[in-house]
């Protein structure tokens, strides 16, 4: 009894992950002939990136003054005040920056997302593309996908610019670094390609595993309010978790 509970249970997740695959790769084929009609990406990203714009700035600048706070009581231990700038920016742009900003995309933009899928099948709206021999995939989940991918990075080099901003006002204004070493030091430590590049690669994997995750749980929602609102669920949790194991994959592939 329990090896068959075991077995059915390992069986039914494999069929689900197996599902989801080809899911993923179907989105992706179809972003291929999204350069035909560009406006429906451009549309998407006004709706994802625009409408997250607000949470995104104002989140990274308190994390900015977190930050300054923080980092400037540790570092005055060590008589390294004048690092504050290159500990603000490094935590930033190499971790915060990328896995804050993907958490916040999931909880404004992938439950919007899928709350949108699931009411669209909800009403049959996708079946009625395919009676008119629509495909929805290509009309409806593509485009946000796209877009989701496009608008991830943006809104992480958005957020990480407030809260460089955030720790440049709390460090230099109201706790009194020098200026010019708050600046130097950050100049000279942050690596483009080492630092900067690599958040822009997590940003960008993460796009696509919450846009993802957001698509796929709206389009196989079941077409019910309860549905829609345990599909919802489901994609912040998901998402979060996902976010939160490649980001430690990453963070091992890079600094290995």
């Amino acid at each position: 009894m329990i090896v068959e509970k075991v077995g059915g249970f390992v069986r039914s997740n494999m069929a689900d992950l197996g599902y989801a695959a080809r899911s993923f790769f179907a989105i992706l084929t179809n972003c291929l002939g999204l350069w035909r009609r560009p406006r429906l990406v451009t549309d998407q990203i006004h709706f994802i990136g625009n409408y997250s714009m607000v949470i995104i700035a104002v989140s990274g600048l308190f994390v900015g003054f977190v930050l300054a706070y923080q980092g400037y009581y540790t570092l005055n231990r060590y008589g390294s005040e004048e690092a504050l700038g290159l500990l603000v920016a490094l935590s930033l742009v190499r971790e915060l920056g990328p896995v804050v900003t993907a958490l916040l995309f999931a909880g404004r933009a992938g439950t919007s997302l899928t709350a949108e899928i699931g009411l669209m099948k909800a009403g049959e709206q996708l079946s009625a593309m395919e009676m008119m021999a629509v495909n929805p995939v290509q009309r409806v989940l593509a485009p946000r996908f796209l877009a989701g991918i496009v608008a991830m990075p943006i809104l992480t080099s958005i957020f990480n610019a407030m809260g460089i901003i955030g720790g440049y006002v709390v460090g230099v204004k109201l706790i009194g670094v020098d200026n010019g070493a708050f600046w130097s030091q950050m100049q000279a430590g942050v690596e483009v390609f080492q630092d900067i590049g690599n958040g822009v690669v997590k940003s960008i994997v993460f796009g696509f595993a919450v846009s993802f995750v957001a698509l796929f749980q709206g389009y196989e929602a079941q077409p019910t309010p309860e549905g829609v609102a345990r599909a919802t669920t489901r994609t912040v949790v998901i998402s979060s978790l996902l976010v939160l194991w490649l980001d430690f994959l990453l963070t091992a592939w890079m600094f290995q």
